[in-house]
């Protein structure tokens, strides 16, 4: 990928309607995946998906935001922006994963958490802060992968991992460059100006240790050329489940409260 790309041309492509989503990612990576539904509370969120996969006969639970590609695929997944259910959905899946002690895997490509005034109404800011609260304390590895838009605490919702990893286009904030724009600047028209200064690029976040590492995209991403990535990520994600198996649950969770202090 040129190295002359702006931080608002990578906003750009991380957010391109041809980006390969949680799904496709899902479906190159592993051999196998059972999707599971619900948060036992009576909602399935559908821009939240997870289950139970199998990558070269290791089992993982995955989790991932899901956004569509069209019109009808977006209103059902609500453009990847999670409602209370979702973060619910998923935290139960972590949980589930920590029992039968299995590694989780996310997926990360989100604009934010839903804000409507329902959401709020059904708890999102509780939502959101028991999955800070309990993956923190999660006795099995965590892997993070921002594969299009990381935005916000939806975003950080899915990413209290023992590794954060970055797709090379994609971008990771505390809120879009748009939002950052209108507040400083009064005029969201400033959005690019707002990109370059507000160090969201995979770049910017690997030299201030915000994540671990940066998976290159020799072109941007899209499912015609996915299945390079998709090899790689595979090898990478074995490599991490292994390197984890020499830790005992302790050292899981301390490595994982280290990393976020020592920020």
């Amino acid at each position: 990928m040129p190295a002359e790309l702006t931080a608002w041309e990578r906003v750009e492509i991380a957010r391109g309607i041809n980006r390969p989503t949680s799904l496709d990612f899902i479906s190159g990576i592993f051999n196998k995946f059972t999707e599971l539904h619900g948060d036992r509370q009576g909602k399935d969120d559908g821009a939240v998906i997870g289950g139970i996969a199998v990558i070269d006969g290791e089992y993982v639970t995955v989790i991932g935001l899901q956004k569509g590609r069209n019109l009808k695929e977006n209103a059902r997944r609500n453009y990847g922006m999670a409602n209370p259910s979702g973060y619910r959905k998923a935290l139960r899946l972590m949980k589930q994963a920590e029992k039968f002690n299995r590694p989780v895997i996310c997926f990360v490509d989100t604009p934010g958490a839903y804000p409507g005034i329902e959401a709020e109404e059904r708890g999102q800011g509780e939502a959101i802060a028991r999955n800070l609260f309990e993956m923190s304390g999660l006795k099995v590895p965590v892997l993070s992968i921002i594969i299009g838009e990381g935005g916000s605490g939806g975003a950080l919702a899915l990413a209290v991992a023992n590794e954060v990893w970055m797709m090379e286009n994609a971008i990771y904030s505390i809120l879009s460059p748009e939002g950052f724009a209108s507040i400083l600047w009064k005029d969201s028209r400033k959005a690019a100006e707002a990109a370059e200064v507000m160090k969201i690029t995979a770049k910017d976040l690997l030299e201030l240790r915000i994540i671990e590492r940066i998976i290159p995209e020799e072109e941007p991403l899209k499912l015609e050329n996915l299945c390079c990535v998709a090899d790689s990520l595979r090898t990478e994600i074995l490599s991490f489940i292994n390197s984890y198996k020499k830790k005992d649950n302790d050292e899981i969770t301390q490595q994982r409260y280290e990393r976020f202090r020592n920020m």
